[in-house]
């Protein structure tokens, strides 16, 4: 059941009307460190008249002396006249309307400054649409730029850099969190974590992907409000994890999130095998993934989630082989398929997983069947799958841990490295021959002689 409700504020909020001001020679961002696209879209906003500034990760990366991912802008304009401003515009968003303004395959996400929303005398002012349990549902409430500083999530990315006079701008004591090192969540944290659960996964993210420590306040509640999300819609949530794994910080991330226990909200099956075996082996497999998912990010090159997620389900795929196969007749191929199909399935009713990504992994996983097979033309033909060097990579994953999988990766990386001829004559099937004396040729019995023959005695 939802009802409406309007969003108040600490008292310490209101009584905050200056800024702490950095002006230019005081601080380290250079318009020549933001993105084009994203400066072009701050001046054009201002050029119309209205306040624009930059805000966010982006400010923050950029006093860290990072290199942003990417560039959000906040403004007094409204939705619609942002949109009229830019022809590559669009609007988005249920719950806040947002403007992305599109630059071939950069998007500068533009927000209009968000307000207090508090309740009117004749109560039909602006709202903040609220669910049962505290979740904001909608939040189309519209202020100035100290407002919109504390309703956002963390001190750090409350800063503002502005275009107008290159100020950065710090209404919550964000820089002195950024230079201590603190995530702090700006506001009462249980009902922070309340009105939006993501806020769980994005503190851990921040934490992780900045090395910073949590503020206590902050902190506590992690531990026990891990349910909330369960509220959230799967779909959010497989956008968050993507966030989460792809960030360059894989291994902590799920350090935190299973120390926190909020893990087991997003890979439920993966949390129990991990629970319930004593070996190390699940945990050392996702860690070695998740470890080569950060080494790629840090070279330069491309990840595939559908290979992050064949890692990060891959335990439960094996469980329910297990079960399946006392349970019903099955060939191996039908057993895997019948498997993925189910572990698959149980997985979205938590965090989606759209096909994109869910058919390639049970690609991965069925190539690890498949590369089992070492004679005949079968390895030539599978080498031009277009899969292959995933389900490739797959297997020397599983190699670390598994002493099966090891000998069957090195006949793989032994037959990659030899040419043509070699690659046939490794697949030919070998013949054994018996032990000691080599074998003879049995002389065939001519017809005459079958004939001639005695009968036998017992005939």
């Amino acid at each position: 059941m939802h009802h409406t409700s309007r969003c108040k504020r600490s008292l310490e909020a209101t009584s905050i009307s200056q800024p702490t001001v950095i002006p230019r020679p005081e601080h380290n961002i250079s318009r020549a460190n933001i993105s084009s696209n994203a400066v072009k879209v701050l001046y054009r906003l201002r050029e119309a008249g209205f306040r624009a500034c930059l805000v966010g990760g982006g400010v923050r990366d950029l006093l860290l002396g990072r290199e942003p991912k990417d560039f959000d802008v906040a403004t007094d304009a409204r939705p619609e006249q942002i949109y009229k401003l830019f022809r590559n515009c669009r609007l988005i968003g249920r719950r806040f309307r947002l403007a992305h303004v599109q630059f071939g395959q950069e998007i500068i996400e533009v927000a209009t400054f968000r307000g207090q929303g508090e309740e009117e005398e004749e109560g039909d002012g602006p709202s903040v649409e609220r669910a049962a349990d505290g979740r904001i549902l909608s939040d189309n409430v519209y202020g100035n730029i100290e407002e919109d500083a504390w309703r956002r999530d963390f001190t750090c990315n409350a800063l503002y850099y502005d275009i107008d006079n290159f100020t950065v701008l710090d209404y919550v004591d964000g820089l002195a969190d950024l230079k201590a090192g603190l995530i702090r969540l700006i506001g009462d944290p249980v009902q922070r974590y309340q009105e939006d659960p993501v806020r769980m996964l994005r503190a851990v993210r921040f934490a992780a992907k900045l090395g910073f420590r949590f503020d206590p306040a902050t902190e506590a509640p992690l531990h026990r409000l891990g349910h909330l999300l369960e509220k959230i819609p799967p779909a959010r949530l497989f956008d968050e994890i993507l966030k989460l794994f792809l960030g360059g910080s894989a291994v902590q991330t799920f350090e935190l999130l299973r120390h926190y226990r909020l893990f087991g909200y997003l890979f439920p099956a993966t949390e129990h095998c991990l629970n319930r075996q004593q070996q190390h082996y699940p945990k050392t497999l996702l860690v070695r993934a998740l470890a080569n998912t950060d080494g790629r990010l840090a070279e330069g090159k491309p990840v595939n989630p559908a290979f992050l997620f064949a890692a990060l389900l891959w335990e439960p795929l094996r469980e329910q082989m297990r079960h399946l196969e006392t349970a019903d007749d099955l060939d191996e191929q039908e057993l895997l398929q019948t498997a993925a199909e189910q572990v698959i399935q149980a997985q979205i009713r938590h965090a989606a997983l759209p096909r994109r990504y869910s058919l390639p992994m049970r690609e991965i996983w069925a190539l690890q069947q498949r590369l089992t097979i070492t004679t005949g033309k079968h390895p030539l033909r599978l080498l031009t799958h277009p899969r292959f060097r995933a389900g490739y990579d797959f297997l020397l994953l599983r190699a670390d841990t598994d002493e099966q999988a090891a000998e069957l990766a090195d006949w793989w990386t032994r037959f990659l490295a030899l040419d043509e001829a070699g690659r046939a004559q490794a697949t030919q099937p070998e013949v054994k021959a018996r032990k000691g004396k080599a074998r003879r040729r049995r002389k065939p019995r001519s017809r005459k002689t079958d004939q001639a023959a005695p009968p036998s005695p017992k005939a």
